[in-house]
């Protein structure tokens, strides 16, 4: 697979490279983030050919933005898709109910080295365009080429009576080129895919090796009204990029332990249980026996279904953007699908070469 080649979105005219880079580490996801290694991470993907990046405000809490656009801000605006999200507020004040404070472990929280801000979800019409608003500040930008409507899984009704018609709006205006949704939760993606005109949706750790439940519903669904899929959290947080998955101790119970716990042994962004890890160490095995790496499968898998153009990866240094474009253009025989296919771990329905 080539990582630098343009696809289109859906039925957008926004082209991007196969590969784009996810911009969640960057914020200072389990550890502080330099703006410096982050402008580092953005020129290494950018020299590499990679023209997709995406960000969100509650990245860090704004600081995957600022990171993002202060190192795309030395590239041509036009040579680049830039894309954000809406839904969540920064303040540093709010509706105490509409608090979404991430939080990984025993109250650990989850972006470190950020602003004293909070987000607050609003999913609002003037929210969302006020989103907007702060998100080009921030990023120092002058425009988005797309927009997600981000983790609208407890307000679908509002993100649909508020956000979506903001930007939609924008669609109309030629502000933005396309309208998305991201989420972990592929059922409220499926109910926006039925309920509004979306042309692509960023769906989260729920198509990958470990988890094919996008399969149920949505997927299918998108192929029949032209929605483009983004994959994304490939690596299902972490536990897939992990060199030896089947090597990693269950369930830390103990609080001071959280520190030692880093973003390769997680799951959805907590410590792996046993059961996952052991099916991770399983397809480990597999990929082993063909001389594969397990994050070429993992970041290769997404791609065969016909409604995922795109993959996202979500490095924290250079060196790990060079490991997953390695990775995504590493040659893969057949016959790894359907070794997987016949362990249990793909399912039958999974479309491989």
């Amino acid at each position: 697979m080539d990582p630098t080649r343009r696809v289109r979105l859906g039925r957008t005219s926004v082209e991007v490279s196969q590969l784009g880079l996810g911009t969640n580490p960057l914020g200072g996801m389990y550890e502080p983030v330099s703006p410096e290694t982050a402008a580092a991470v953005v020129d290494r993907a950018y020299d590499a050919g990679i023209r997709f990046f995406d960000t969100a405000p509650v990245y860090g809490y704004g600081n995957a933005e600022r990171n993002v656009g202060a190192a795309l801000a030395r590239h041509p605006r036009d040579d680049y898709v830039l894309t954000t999200k809406v839904g969540r507020l920064l303040l540093t004040d709010g509706p105490a109910e509409r608090e979404d404070v991430m939080v990984l472990w025993e109250g650990e929280q989850l972006y470190k080295g950020t602003e004293d801000v909070r987000p607050y979800f609003d999913f609002s019409y003037d929210g969302a365009m006020r989103s907007v608003e702060d998100s080009l500040r921030r990023a120092g930008t002058d425009r988005f080429d797309l927009l997600h409507i981000h983790d609208p899984d407890l307000y679908p009704e509002e993100a649909l009576d508020g956000a979506f018609k903001a930007l939609d709006k924008l669609r109309s205006e030629g502000t933005i080129g396309g309208i998305g949704a991201g989420s972990n939760q592929w059922e409220v993606l499926a109910t926006l895919a039925r309920r509004a005109d979306f042309d692509c949706f960023l769906l989260a750790g729920r198509y990958t090796l470990l988890d094919q439940t996008g399969l149920d519903e949505l997927l299918p669904l998108c192929v029949e009204r032209d929605v483009a899929i983004i994959a994304g959290g490939v690596y299902n947080s972490g536990i897939l990029s992990h060199p030896d998955p089947g090597s990693i101790a269950g369930v830390r119970s103990d609080s001071a332990a959280i520190g030692s716990w880093t973003a390769n042994v997680t799951y959805n962004y907590v410590p792996a249980e046993g059961e996952v890890i052991a099916r991770a160490g399983r397809i480990k095995e597999i990929c082993d026996s063909h001389g594969v790496p397990l994050m070429a499968a993992a970041i290769q898998f997404p791609m065969h279904h016909p409604a995922v153009p795109v993959v996202l990866m979500g490095p924290r240094t250079p060196e790990q953007v060079d490991g997953n474009i390695e990775v995504f253009s590493f040659a893969i025989p057949d016959a790894l699908w359907s070794d997987l296919k016949s362990a249990g771990i793909l399912r039958p329905d999974a479309p491989t070469p």
